[in-house]
């Protein structure tokens, strides 16, 4: 059901320019709204400055302030090792701000373009970063930030799902099955994985969080930064026929292991984390269905077409979870 009045609704640009003008640094007017759904994030203009910054709202009630404190906290430690990350800028003392109830962040504006992944050299410099943000990763824990798991984005999605009125009635059924055959099997893939090693993770990287330059990747949007398995880092990086998945996996590694050694019995996790992220999204899109950009942006969601496309898909995934994962080469 949509809701009338959303939190968003009272940023106003007015209320945008004013929370960065309560940091000290002076907008000059300009504000450009950037291509974010979980959050509002602008890019505004600084007197007297050539660069303008990026400031990031948070969502409301999402995170709490330890948890956002602790991703700021993560990015600032990667930065502090030359790690090519986009960690948010300290003002007055700090890097959480508070205006008119709304929790910001301010960020450097980073250019860049999306990587080509099929460009030689590209997937093992993204390995190389890769490696060297895990092994920072993997020096202590986080103790607010959720972890990625099958209870966290399969078992809650799920019962989110079914507690509402999401699927058209004669699909629910089709849906209820394939999702705890899929679960299921993704439960097999965790068992046949084994105990592997949960680090702190960028947690969403695709290609989308990552800023391509002549210097090479910049990773940005660490918002979704979480515990988890490494690989969960390395498989959005990946695309095609088996075949081709295979020759990019061993680029990565080749790069990655430079700097952190990887556990192959996470390749059990590949496809069963790609199937968690499918029935993720769908319970995501639901629960932000009040937020009236949802709508507007993702128009296609919770039509008959749009169920009977993730039935298929999650179909597609119980398969592939029941071959042998993929292989790196070496």
């Amino acid at each position: 059901m949509m809701h009338s009045h959303h939190p968003y609704s009272s940023l106003t640009p007015d209320c945008a320019l004013d929370a960065l003008d309560s940091t000290g640094l002076r907008a000059d007017g300009r504000l450009l709204a950037l291509n974010s759904y979980e959050n509002r994030v602008y890019q505004m203009g600084i007197e007297d400055a050539v660069n303008p910054v990026v400031v990031k709202f948070y969502r409301p009630e999402r995170w709490s302030d330890a948890a956002i404190l602790e991703e700021h906290a993560f990015t600032a430690e990667l930065a502090a090792r030359e790690i090519p990350v986009v960690a948010p800028l300290a003002l007055n003392g700090a890097t959480l701000h508070l205006h008119s109830g709304f929790r910001f962040a301010v960020y450097p504006k980073q250019g860049g373009r999306m990587p080509e992944f099929d460009r030689a050299g590209t997937l093992l410099r993204m390995g190389r970063f890769l490696g060297r943000i895990h092994a920072v990763g993997a020096l202590t824990d986080f103790s607010h930030r959720p972890t990625l798991d099958l209870e966290t984005f399969g078992y809650a999605s799920r019962d989110f799902l079914h507690s509402g009125n999401w699927l058209p009635p004669d699909l629910s059924a089709a849906w209820d099955s394939v999702v705890e055959h899929a679960l299921a099997s993704v439960a097999h893939c965790y068992e046949r994985a084994g105990q592997v090693r949960a680090i702190r993770l960028h947690g969403d990287c695709h290609a989308g969080n990552v800023l391509w330059t002549e210097d090479g990747p910049h990773f940005v949007d660490f918002d979704d930064c979480r515990t988890g398995p490494a690989v969960q880092d390395l498989w959005m990086l990946l695309s095609g026929e088996r075949e081709e998945m295979e020759a990019q996996l061993h680029e990565v590694l080749t790069g990655y292991e430079d700097f952190f050694e990887f556990d192959r019995r996470e390749l059990h996790l590949i496809e069963a984390l790609r199937t968690l992220r499918l029935i993720h999204y769908a319970a995501w899109l639901s629960r932000r269905w009040d937020d009236p950009a949802f709508p507007a942006a993702f128009p296609w969601f919770n039509t008959q077409q749009y169920w009977q496309a993730r039935i298929l898909e999650l179909r597609e995934q119980i398969a592939l979870m029941d071959e042998a994962p993929l292989h790196p080469g070496f």
